[in-house]
């Protein structure tokens, strides 16, 4: 694999992990912690090692795995900034609910409720179209997708349970991940 690969790899990640930690300095404490997701943040933990297990360093590389690659990488970017923008000092780790917390519905989070979920499995994606091979991948997303389903019910149930009527007319209306789904 190419050099120029994994240095696309490198800034496309870091350019979409770049706005957690700026937001993570000016997130308020939570009043209401559902420590049940961390075994999700597990299942995506393991999710992304696994696409690193296959032999990646001996690949051949065709251009147009490059270009998809960037492409997804461009979209979990801005997913990614504009997602921490929006939930700002409520953006955390864990499913958790601070005293101050609001239903945000703006920017990314009026076409999915999701999107940093969204963007999450778009990182997955780019990085597999150049390092992992499809078995691996498969595996990977399988994982990914458990343990993003249950970060996202354990959040939810936090929010059903503060917003109420509210957040159930969102949940109707805006798709989980993928808009217009």
């Amino acid at each position: 694999m190419p050099i120029y690969a994994y240095a696309i790899l490198l800034a496309g990640i870091a350019a979409w992990f770049t706005p957690f930690v700026v937001a993570h300095r000016k997130a308020t404490a939570a009043n209401t912690v559902d420590q049940r997701s961390r075994w999700g943040v597990l299942l995506q933990f393991v999710a992304f090692t696994l696409l690193w297990q296959g032999h990646f360093w001996t690949r051949q590389l065709p251009p147009w795995r490059l270009v998809i690659c960037v492409v997804l990488f461009g979209l979990a970017i801005l997913l990614s900034w504009t997602s921490s923008s929006a939930l700002g000092r409520h953006l955390r780790v864990d499913a958790a609910l601070g005293a101050e917390h609001q239903l945000i519905r703006s920017g990314p989070y009026g076409l999915v409720r999701n999107p940093i979920y969204t963007s999450m499995l778009l990182v997955l994606c780019a990085t597999a179209v150049v390092v992992t091979p499809w078995q691996l991948f498969a595996a990977s997303l399988v994982l990914f997708v458990i343990g993003t389903e249950i970060r996202v019910r354990t959040e939810e149930m936090l929010l059903a349970a503060r917003f109420g009527e509210e957040f159930q007319c969102y949940k109707q209306r805006v798709s989980a991940y993928i808009p217009f789904l």
